[in-house]
């Protein structure tokens, strides 16, 4: 969930710190107050979530310098200045060094409303993409997010992890909405290059003179951007849709790794979505690029494959988007499950994601079941359960593994309830947790 933004009120005089305070706690904020520029600075650190709004004139550390001092730890903090009808030179001044905005007294109140709400929406972008930047920075929070216990999601794993510490180039292959970008990240992430840059173009956006310049150059002189192949040196460069590569551009590619000899200045990481039926990358890319890069190859399984890691899945997903809508997570019957299970997911991954939110809010109007949702996007499914394609045993194994793990996850890992819930001896649970990887401590 969206953490909520502070407001801290930096004034040396009680009575207008409070009256701020008071009117913008009305307004739903979050606000804390200091009456000096000593005591906020104590406080304020890089990361500080939410904005500040400050005095001008103050004795000891005045606004401006207050001011320099709070851009000089985090230039991207929203800082609003408060003046006098004789200090506006000072404002525009304190615009200059970063300041956000300034009200002049005595100000208007829904003014003071409406600069904070800006200021606000400004810092939540920016903390959100710090967040960001940081969990894809962290490939131990990435693996995370490659979430099953499949055979082939475990060879994806370890496959991340071995080629993630060599130093070639690579292309990532599989299905539309598997999760290869996902892949790439996780790849720069657990390897030397971490803390390198990472830059990735979508070579289908891209005419191909603006895909040629954003790729090589020369960019145009008012262009604030490098060429990805100099933004990225000593990273990572990823190339979505590689296959929209012309052959010029092929050849382009091909003349700047070949210069770039080993190990690799910038590896260079290709991803291939080709959609078209019975074409692979191998057909799209001229052979001598696709063999430099295809040296290193992972192939993204296809959601299908995956076997229960589509429950596994299916149950996160509607419980994030259930606390996201406020109402509770829909109850999969063993119906739906093995509907889920048998479900060709054309759209894999991104399908999943979307069928698990409509899920999530139909429940919520009380109507409709996961079935239909499949029905409605596989018209050629049938509407019973059937073996098709697996033993009946697999069925009710990822059912019953799937129906433990989702009541562990809601008693927050109390066996008695949990015992007493599926009634189950403990005895028996605990063979069955035991049979499905499944562990206490991972739910407390």
């Amino acid at each position: 969930m969206t953490q909520a933004m502070k407001i801290a009120i930096v004034d040396d005089e009680q009575d207008m710190r409070q009256s701020i305070s008071q009117w913008l706690a009305l307004s739903g904020y979050d606000t804390e107050t200091f009456g000096s520029a000593e005591d906020a600075l104590k406080i304020l650190g890089p990361d500080y979530p939410g904005i500040v709004i400050s005095d001008i004139k103050m004795p000891g550390m005045d606004g401006m310098q207050f001011l320099k001092k709070l851009m000089g730890n985090d230039s991207a903090l929203p800082v609003i200045m408060i003046t006098g009808h004789g200090d506006v030179p000072m404002a525009v001044e304190a615009m200059r060094v970063g300041a956000f905005d300034f009200l002049e007294k005595p100000f208007n109140p829904d003014r003071m409303n409406e600069l904070a709400k800006k200021a606000t929406g400004a810092r939540r972008l920016v903390m959100d993409n710090r967040a960001l930047r940081r969990e894809l920075s962290d490939g131990g929070q990435l693996m995370k997010k490659l979430i099953g216990q499949s055979p082939v999601m475990e060879r994806l794993r370890e496959d991340i992890l071995d080629l993630g510490q060599a130093d070639g180039h690579v292309l990532i292959d599989g299905e539309t909405g598997t999760g290869k970008t996902l892949v790439a990240h996780a790849l720069h992430a657990v390897g030397s290059r971490a803390g390198k840059k990472f830059v990735l173009i979508s070579c289908g956006a891209y005419e191909e003179e603006a895909l040629s310049k954003r790729l090589f150059g020369p960019m145009n002189p008012e262009d604030a951007q490098l060429p990805a192949i100099e933004e990225a040196r000593g990273g990572t460069l990823v190339l979505e849709d590689i296959e929209a590569l012309t052959e010029t551009l092929q050849a382009r590619l091909l003349s700047v790794i070949n210069e770039q000899g080993a190990p690799a200045e910038t590896r260079i990481v290709g991803i291939s979505n080709l959609q078209e039926a019975g074409r692979t990358s191998e057909d799209a890319l001229r052979p001598d690029l696709f063999y430099r890069l295809a040296a290193l190859r992972i192939i993204v399984p296809p959601l299908r494959q995956r076997g229960e890691d589509i429950l596994t899945l299916f149950t996160r997903l509607s419980e994030q988007f259930a606390d996201e809508y406020g109402c509770d997570a829909p109850q999969v019957s063993a119906q739906e499950a093995a509907q889920l299970l048998q479900a060709p997911w054309p759209g894999n991954v991104r399908q999943l994601i979307n069928v698990a939110e409509r899920a999530v809010l139909q429940s919520r109007r009380g109507s409709g079941t996961i079935a239909s949702l499949l029905m409605n996007d596989h018209e050629d499914m049938q509407p019973v359960m059937t073996t098709e394609g697996k033993p009946l045993k697999e069925y009710v194994e990822a059912f019953e593994r799937m129906l433990i793990d989702n009541t562990m996850r809601r008693h927050r890992g109390s066996i008695a309830s949990v015992m007493d819930e599926l009634c189950l001896p403990r005895r028996t649970l605990n063979e069955k947790m035991a049979k499905y990887g499944l562990q206490r401590s991972d739910y407390l």
